[in-house]
């Protein structure tokens, strides 16, 4: 497979970006190689996300919180509380866009991490870091836009790969927490990949312990990537809260 041709490193360990006090390792795919769309397609598959060029898995020796989910979108049951958010916001155009940059935009993008991520490394993005956040040269990216009326409300970061959507990022006016802009989001690109006849739409990682990250256990059936292998789940509670080469329903 392409996937064995190239060469991957292991970060030094930082502190963990989830979890207070604690210490993260990433498996890193060489940063010199741009990854094809069809390779990252691949790697997604094997639990790998991109930050721009950059892909990565965690490796924690001693942690084993962050797995990654997807959703098998043809089984996705909407809950009460999503068929709200959807009729909430059923006033908002979406637009689908390609990637470039657009001020509205990064104006936006730099209220919400002022607002949801203060003092964090991203707030002070450049224009030049911004987009080299949001893109990878070889992968077709696009902009999920959400406007009420003439005035932005959100922006989703999509990838979209050989048999899936990967949802890389959203943004969105932290004024309007009411309408659940994120889910929202996530329902849309759902929407999408049934569309597109696309079998996935990959969340990124779950962990337990970040309340930031619990919304994403609330779209059912998911799919686990766990001790190399995708797992299929029915309901959150089943979810394990980690694994160390078995899965534990208990912290380690």
């Amino acid at each position: 497979m392409e996937v064995r041709e190239i060469i991957f490193y292991r970060t030094q360990p930082h502190d963990c970006g989830y979890i207070d006090k604690q210490k993260a390792t990433n498996v890193v795919l060489d940063p010199a190689f741009e990854p094809s769309a069809k390779l990252y397609s691949q790697l997604v598959e094997s639990g790998f996300r991109r930050s721009g060029n950059y892909v990565y898995r965690p490796d924690c020796a001693q942690c084993y919180a962050c797995i990654s989910l997807r959703l098998p979108v043809a089984d996705v049951r909407f809950n009460r509380s999503q068929r709200r958010i959807i009729k909430r916001n059923a006033d908002i155009d979406v637009n689908r866009l390609q990637v470039s940059y657009y001020p509205e935009h990064f104006a936006l993008y730099r209220r919400y991490l002022s607002a949801r991520h203060p003092g964090g490394p991203m707030e002070q993005h450049s224009k030049t870091e911004y987009m080299g956040f949001l893109r990878s040269k070889k992968i077709d990216t696009g902009l999920f836009e959400f406007k009420l009326g003439t005035q932005l409300l959100a922006v989703a970061v999509v990838d979209y790969l050989e048999d899936s959507l990967s949802a890389v990022y959203t943004f969105y006016d932290p004024d309007y927490a009411e309408r659940s802009l994120g889910i929202y989001a996530i329902l849309q690109q759902i929407e999408e990949a049934r569309r597109l006849r696309r079998k996935w739409l990959y969340l990124g990682y779950w962990i337990h312990d970040s309340d930031k990250m619990r919304y994403k256990t609330d779209f059912m059936p998911t799919e686990a990537y766990l001790i190399d292998n995708w797992q299929r789940f029915e309901t959150a509670q089943e979810l394990p809260l980690r694994y160390n080469g078995k899965l534990t329903s208990e912290p380690s």
